[in-house]
């Protein structure tokens, strides 16, 4: 599994809890952070790397381990958050049925057909993701659940819009019908019991 280049980054509290350091002393904390996100830990030398010496401030905000390794205790536990949502979220598109691979591949096959006939024709747009309600509404429009619709979104969106095989996604609304509508993620049609219950309140009085 590659590296998550994200993060949640609570602006609030990074102002708060940096309030009376200096603007070089900011610069360097939030490149540490950077750099504990993408390594896990840091060695004295990459402290040193950054701080050009000890800087009691910034090595405040610093736990050492018994190895000898620096981490921010607060990006240690947003970092092991961040992946444990990722992790479940692969997970869930394990088990999900919706997930089609043959579907899948004649779709992007399609879409790549379509793209260079609009490359020929000088008219190819650059792809624009949509937002998680205008996929919620082209579900409820064509007759599919909104439940669908979430784990449609959340797959693509965690995989910056590439299919599984790391292909771009170019036309979102043709991946969804041909991918995730199938039948049995089709809305419930709601019995209109209104007839008979006007029977039965007339046999009541």
């Amino acid at each position: 599994m590659s590296k998550d280049p994200a993060i949640l980054f609570y602006t609030s509290d990074f102002i708060t809890g940096t309030i009376t350091m200096t603007d070089d002393q900011r610069g360097k904390y939030i490149i540490l952070l950077c750099l504990q996100h993408q390594q896990g830990y840091l060695t004295d030398e990459d402290m040193l790397n950054i701080c050009k010496t000890y800087d009691k401030k910034i090595y405040s905000k610093f736990i050492k381990n018994s190895d000898g390794l620096y981490y921010n205790e607060r990006m240690k536990f947003e970092s092991e958050k961040r992946q444990k949502y990722s992790e479940s979220r692969s997970q869930n598109r394990k088990i999900c049925k919706t997930y089609d691979n043959h579907m899948e591949n004649i779709n992007e096959n399609e879409i790549i057909i379509v793209n260079k006939n609009r490359n020929k024709k000088g008219k190819n747009k650059k792809f624009q993701p949509p937002t998680i309600e205008e996929v919620k509404q082209y579900f409820k429009e064509s007759g599919f659940s909104e439940d669908c619709a979430i784990n449609a979104f959340e797959y693509y969106s965690d995989l910056d819009w590439h299919d599984k095989n790391d292909n771009p996604v170019l036309n979102w609304k043709m991946k969804m019908r041909t991918v995730w509508f199938k039948d049995e993620h089709k809305l419930q049609e709601k019995t209109d019991f209104s007839p008979l219950n006007d029977i039965i309140n007339t046999l009541k009085k």
